[in-house]
C-alpha cells in the first residue's frame, strides 16, 4: 500500500526510485488506501492545475484504491489509543492510513518512516530514498 508521499514521488519524479519498484513489482501488486486517494485529490484541487490533475488521475486509474471499512475504524481505535499512552502520537490522516495497511497485513510503503515506524504491528518500506 502506498502511502501519499511516495505516490507524490512517483509524480515528480517518474524515473526514480520508487517508480522503478511500481514497475519491478507491478501495477497489480500496488494498491493505496482511499485516504491517500482522498488526499491526492485535496491536492489536485488546491493547486488547481490540469497537468496535475491529468497526473494524478492517470496514476488512479493504474491502482488498486482499497475503501476504509469498519474493521478498519477499529485499528485505527487500537493504534490511537497505544500511541497517545506511550506520548507519540502521529498525525490523524496518517493515522487513518496506518490503520488501513495494518488491518489488512500488507506494507505500507513511505518515506515517512521514523513517524509509521511507531506505529506496532504496522511492516513499513522506503521506496523513495533516506528515511525522513
Amino acid at each position: 500500500m502506498l502511502d501519499t508521499n511516495v505516490v507524490s514521488d512517483v509524480i515528480r519524479n517518474p524515473h526514480g526510485s520508487a517508480a522503478a519498484m511500481i514497475e519491478s513489482v507491478g501495477d497489480a501488486q500496488v494498491a493505496i488506501s482511499s485516504i491517500v486517494a482522498s488526499e491526492l485529490r485535496f491536492g489536485i484541487l488546491k493547486r488547481n492545475s490540469e497537468r496535475l490533475t491529468f497526473l494524478v488521475e492517470n496514476l488512479l486509474d493504474r491502482v488498486s484504491i482499497l475503501p476504509y471499512e469498519d474493521k478498519e475504524a477499529s485499528h485505527f481505535a487500537e493504534i490511537r489509543l497505544d500511541l497517545e499512552r506511550n506520548g507519540t502520537p502521529i498525525g490523524s490522516t496518517d493515522l487513518f492510513i496506518a490503520a488501513h495497511a495494518r488491518s489488512l497485513d500488507v506494507t505500507l510503503v513511505t518515506a515517512n518512516i521514523r513517524e509509521f515506524g511507531r506505529v506496532p504491528g504496522l511492516k513499513v518500506e522506503n521506496w523513495v530514498g533516506p528515511n525522513r
